[in-house]
């Protein structure tokens, strides 16, 4: 079974989540297993480690789960990018839409340096609105966003044309 498989099998969908006609791909399920987890995490530090990553970003919350082991692995920071108002220190922050509305992620302000480069992990892509939010954010900071690194992507959302044209890979292990 391959890896792509592994995931697939081990997540729960729970059907009318959390609004009718949303099929949620819940992850607990697979975090229940770590030597899934352990393979996920060396299939990324394989992909990732000749890339000459600087830092890992996470994505409050989920991207958090992966990004600090990730980046440990790879021996650089891990730097949260979290909802606005939940971070202590100063902040740059980045403004974007969602589908109803609009939401506010912000990083500290000292949290990246000039020319850094950054790999941008969350555990989910669908309409890519936080992402392309992040990176701005790092963009804000000096910083150079090299990679996207997601667990899903939902690929009938299109997220991954939000981030055409940045320059920056994109990878997710399991697009539905």
């Amino acid at each position: 079974m391959t890896l792509q498989e592994k995931v697939v099998a081990a997540i729960r969908n729970v059907p009318d989540f959390p609004e009718r006609g949303i099929q949620f791909k819940d992850i607990t399920t697979l975090l229940a297993k770590p030597a899934l987890v352990n393979e996920l995490i060396d299939d990324w530090v394989n992909r990732y480690e000749k890339r000459e990553i600087d830092v890992v970003v996470g994505l409050e919350s989920r991207g958090f789960l992966f990004g600090v082991s990730l980046a440990a692995r790879l021996g650089v920071p891990f730097v949260p990018i979290r909802k606005a108002g939940k971070l202590p220190f100063k902040t740059v922050s980045c403004q974007y839409n969602l589908e109803y509305g609009s939401a506010e992620v912000e990083i500290h302000m000292d949290a990246l340096k000039k020319g850094d480069r950054v790999l941008i992990h969350d555990d989910l892509l669908a309409t890519g609105g936080t992402a392309r939010a992040a990176y701005d954010l790092c963009k804000k900071c000096g910083a150079e966003v090299t990679d996207f690194s997601f667990l899903l992507e939902l690929g009938f959302l299109s997220g991954r044309k939000r981030l055409a044209g940045l320059n920056a890979a994109v990878h997710s292990q399991v697009i539905y």
